[in-house]
């Protein structure tokens, strides 16, 4: 029955999204979830677009990473440049001052700072703006106002990285989500967010309603996808 109930979306109340959480829970979480990136190597579906843009533009490339978490992924977007000797600057912001905190733990150039990417506007003068795995915590509404907010905050390109919801891809999910850490809180959050997320055409659906004219959607292996946008 709750396989069948896939069909539709189903927003299931995160307890990564509790006010109340525990910081020493939160905190456990965000490690596994960082775990679990670099298991579904999240930086190499974010990386290929923000290399091509930054060869074109054969200068340093800004970019904001929206609902950071841990700050795992953009941190690791710094080390792919590095490597292939391409000069990002970055940027990442999170509503969570414990997500922050965990963030900035770690030395690192990224600047990370606390904001609301919601239900504030975003900063404006970055070249790129990404979002991982933050879509699926929010209305369609809320979702609709992410893409616009981006869209004001980026120059020329938006980046999405977010599940995608089917069958194969919750159980795939609970399996990771079992397997790969021992957090509570992500062997619940994992599978409901499987629950909560949106297709990659029902995505693309709110990105035109945000006047994202153009954008595109590829599924992404595992259980992902990358809605992409570029300026004209």
């Amino acid at each position: 029955m709750l396989l069948a109930g896939l069909r539709t979306r189903q927003r299931v109340s995160e307890l990564m999204d509790d006010p109340a959480i525990d910081p020493v829970e939160h905190r456990r979480a965000l490690v596994a979830l960082a775990r679990l990136n670099r298991f579904s190597n999240s930086v190499g579906v974010l990386w290929p677009a923000i290399a091509r843009l930054a060869r074109q533009l054969q200068r340093p490339v800004r970019v904001l990473d929206v609902a950071t978490g841990s700050g795992d992924l953009p941190r690791k977007l710094l080390h792919r440049a590095a490597r292939a000797r391409l000069t990002l600057e970055v940027a990442a912001c999170d509503l969570s001052h414990t997500a922050i905190a965990e963030a900035s733990r770690e030395p690192s150039a990224v600047r990370f700072f606390i904001h609301d990417a919601v239900h504030q506007p975003l900063p404006t003068g970055f070249d790129v703006a990404t979002c991982s795995l933050f879509l699926h915590h929010l209305s369609e509404d809320e979702a609709v106002t992410l893409f616009a907010n981006m869209e004001n905050a980026a120059r020329h390109l938006i980046l999405v990285n977010d599940l995608a919801r089917s069958r194969f891809n919750y159980c795939a999910v609970w399996v990771a989500s079992h397997l790969l850490t021992r957090s509570r809180i992500v062997r619940f959050d994992g599978p409901a967010s499987i629950r909560s997320a949106f297709t990659p055409k029902e995505a693309l659906d709110l990105a035109t309603r945000a006047g994202l004219d153009g954008a595109t959607v590829q599924s992404k292996f595992p259980c992902r996808f990358l809605l992409s946008w570029r300026r004209a």
